[in-house]
């Protein structure tokens, strides 16, 4: 094989005829776009976290040889793009934080089936019984809380005590962005539409609205709230730095199968379009593999790797010891959250 280059897109995407809030034009390659990689270039539409992927993209290029083009986005951008789309898709491979924005894709009819041995690296409760994608990256919703504000006896018991009364103004979110609605997705999916739409009130009523999750934690760790739901990995990453947004504030896990101990699964799927099925199948497979977990296992994330071969890094809990509700990745309705959260008056 004639080794072939490995390039990264550096510009957010920001396309103007994106279905939801705004997505970006084409994705830079060196000042251009991916139309002007070579046609045996692998187009991966990226809303993971961009360090990692280049990390896994590098390693990848280098055992190889075959060029890869990202185009950066978000979830719900990257998403819709490829819906808008269709067909005429000129990527390869999606890859995102949440399973809602994958499962928009699988659900437009627009993913090939993961090869078996792939599939087969990854327990079932990480990807989808469809077969139509896979995990390849975990993380947990957690409660970060200010032990000065809120005493251990006093941390709710479940994510749903927040709707309660006795909670106004004592814990923070960030709904707006795609990490929060795929925990809402999860809610919906194992307490059913009315009673998240329930919740949805009382998060209304009770808690104060925050940009994202690091807002949130730095809300609770300046003492502006009590607590906050997050993803666990923001807490760790600043544990293992200066830790000037954490310092003041641990984390709570709910457990019990609660709908706050849901993890989120970051997905990957091969579009049904691709020119390159073989090279992003083979790709898909690295992400999955023992080599690609480990990258993600080592690194600076936090996330959890999803297959057993590899280990959480420390000091975080093991995976498997965290009591997550089951949920079927596929079944988290994006769309549907949406509708319920704006109903809310929370979008």
């Amino acid at each position: 094989m004639t080794p072939r280059r490995f390039l990264l897109t550096l510009a957010p995407v920001a396309l103007a005829a994106m279905v939801l809030s705004g997505c970006a034009a084409g994705g830079a390659v060196d000042g251009g776009s991916e139309a002007e990689a070579s046609d045996d270039a692998l187009v991966v539409y990226n809303a993971q976290h961009e360090q990692l992927t280049e990390e896994w993209v590098a390693a990848f290029t280098e055992e190889t040889g075959i060029e890869v083009v990202m185009r950066h986005g978000n979830d719900s951008e990257l998403g819709n793009q490829l819906v808008e789309e269709g067909e005429a898709s000129r990527a390869d491979v999606f890859l995102t934080e949440n399973s809602p924005a994958i499962s928009l894709v699988e659900n437009a009819g627009l993913l090939a089936p993961v090869d078996q041995a792939t599939l087969d690296l990854v327990p079932e409760e990480y990807r989808p019984s469809s077969g139509l994608w896979t995990g390849i990256a975990a993380r947990s919703t957690v409660f970060v809380y200010n032990p000065e504000l809120l005493d251990e006896s006093e941390l709710p018991a479940s994510i749903l005590d927040l709707a309660d009364a006795s909670w106004k103004g004592r814990w923070g979110g960030a709904p707006g962005g795609a990490d929060f609605q795929a925990i809402v997705s999860a809610i919906v999916e194992l307490t059913g539409a009315d009673a998240a739409a329930d919740w949805l009130a009382g998060m209304k009523n009770n808690a104060t609205i925050y940009q994202n999750n690091i807002a949130t934690m730095k809300a609770v760790n300046a003492g502006e709230v009590p607590g906050g739901v997050i993803y666990h990995y923001y807490w760790y990453r600043d544990q293992d730095g200066t830790e000037e947004n954490s310092a003041n504030t641990e984390l709570h896990y709910f457990g019990n199968q609660d709908p706050g101990a849901f993890v989120s699964v970051s997905g990957g799927g091969v579009l049904k379009s691709s020119a390159h099925k073989e090279e992003a199948q083979q790709f898909l497979a690295f992400l999955a593999g023992v080599q690609g977990q480990t990258i993600l296992g080592e690194g600076y994330s936090f996330e959890y790797p999803v297959i057993g071969d590899v280990p959480a890094k420390p000091p975080l809990p093991a995976l498997d010891t965290l009591d997550a509700p089951a949920v079927d990745p596929s079944t988290l309705n994006g769309p549907e959250v949406i509708d319920l959260m704006t109903e809310a008056g929370l979008l």
